[in-house]
């Protein structure tokens, strides 16, 4: 249906007033076994099963879709399972803006599907999904106690799914959150090491974006990273050890920019004396995309390579952290590889963030191997053999390597778990039959 029904054109926060007028804290979006049409739990709902299972690129399939209204300070939660069959849905819990309900279910819809190629890809043992939680603005993120409410709730939700989505650290949010989220349930990675977790994944995860990088490199014969410049859009998480790890590899010049004053300011004082810019950029602004250099990372949010800022592109090679950085898959991945721009598919690079955690029950040990063998060069699932593996089925069929690489992970995201099997729809049909939206 066309995203013209008020359930879906109206803020997140008016969705919640909807919510309350209809006495419901809780509703689900499941495929019917029978017809296989996307079904609402409460029928003044179903406009939004209707849009989602008309959302094109977005929806592929999804299993299930569960939301809730934080038991305190009236924000929207929600837990996006892509598919589970090599095991339960695993990706991080993301809390960001979101001005309409369209952009909220979108943007969990495509990241929870990007996780289900990520993992596959990586070789791990996880299906895909995404927690995305909408800000009220109304409610102080930034104050303690309302953060430590908010991911408690979030914690309460992971338990009523009964573990076919187990989540993780993401934008928006910090090892605290996490912790807060382990409070009220085991479905959780990314916790403080104090309690048995990997904590923050940032490192890891710039590291990976580094192995893509000189992997593309190679793939070119344009040497190493020494000597090179490069572009970082968003001096965040994964962007802040990402510059420090390119200064470190021998690179001429890095370009940053962020949305945000305060990071600008510390990394300018972080990198000063070495070559290193950073810009101050309003959140619109796509401009900074068209820098002049060997390497363009995005590190910030996603869909930033579209029919506006492909044209104006001058870079080699793109490969950063964010998720989801084409914002059509099929049409901006082949506008790159008409432009002659090798783009380092997203789910293949940014991986580390969940290797780090996703198998945090299988221990620690000192320089582990589960970790390290996806950053060497040696192992087949690795980033570098793996970048290589889609640079040149991609160069031999002619195909962009996004595609390409989204091909390899969709035939392996099929695989059921050696175990478990395919069990997520089980755990998510006795969820509906036992009338878990209430």
């Amino acid at each position: 249906m066309p995203a013209t029904h008020p359930l879906v054109t109206r803020s997140p926060q008016a969705l919640v007033e909807t919510l309350r007028g209809l006495g419901l804290r809780r509703f689900c979006l499941v495929p019917d076994p029978a017809t296989g049409a996307l079904v609402a739990s409460h029928p003044a709902l179903q406009p939004l099963a209707d849009f989602v299972a008309a959302a094109g690129r977005d929806f592929e399939g999804h299993e299930g879709l569960f939301f809730q209204i934080s038991e305190r300070h009236d924000t929207l939660q929600g837990a996006f399972v892509h598919r589970t069959c090599r095991g339960q849905a695993a990706g991080g819990v993301r809390y960001w803006a979101y001005d309409t309900v369209e952009d909220y279910l979108r943007d969990g819809l495509r990241l929870a599907m990007g996780m289900t190629h990520k993992n596959a890809l990586a070789g791990l043992w996880w299906g895909g999904g995404k927690g995305v939680m909408a800000r009220n603005p109304a409610v102080d993120r930034d104050d303690p106690g309302v953060r430590a409410d908010l991911y408690r709730d979030y914690g309460a939700l992971m338990t009523s799914i009964r573990g076919c989505y187990v989540t993780a650290e993401d934008v928006g949010t910090c090892v605290t959150d996490m912790d807060h989220i382990f409070e009220r349930t085991r479905f959780t990675t990314c916790i403080a090491p104090a309690l048995g977790g990997s904590g923050n994944p940032s490192v890891p995860t710039a590291r990976g974006v580094v192995a893509g990088m000189r992997a593309a490199l190679e793939h070119l014969g344009a040497g190493t990273l020494e000597g090179k410049t490069v572009a970082v859009q968003g001096l965040g998480n994964v962007g802040w050890p990402l510059v420090g790890m390119l200064l470190d590899a021998g690179v001429a010049r890095i370009i940053g920019c962020d949305v945000d004053e305060g990071r600008v300011a510390s990394a300018r004082d972080r990198f000063a004396g070495r070559p290193f810019e950073a810009t101050l950029i309003a959140r619109d602004d796509e401009s900074w995309l068209a820098t002049d250099c060997d390497v363009l990372a995005p590190c910030a949010t996603g869909a930033v390579l579209n029919p506006r800022t492909i044209p104006r592109l001058r870079a080699r090679v793109v490969c950063g952290a964010a998720n989801n950085q084409l914002e059509d898959p099929e049409r901006d991945d082949r506008a790159l590889h008409e432009r002659g721009i090798l783009y380092v598919p997203d789910f293949l690079t940014n991986r580390m963030g969940i290797v780090t955690c996703a198998d945090e029950q299988a221990g620690y040990v000192p320089g582990d191997p589960l970790i390290e063998r996806h950053l060497g060069r040696d192992w087949e699932h690795g980033i570098h053999r793996a970048a290589l593996r889609v640079f040149a089925e991609s160069s031999a069929t002619g195909r962009p390597p996004g595609t390409t690489a989204r091909a390899q992970a969709d035939a392996l995201s099929r695989e059921p778990h050696p175990i478990f099997g395919h069990r997520g729809p089980a755990i998510i049909r006795g969820l509906v039959d036992d009338g878990w939206a209430g």
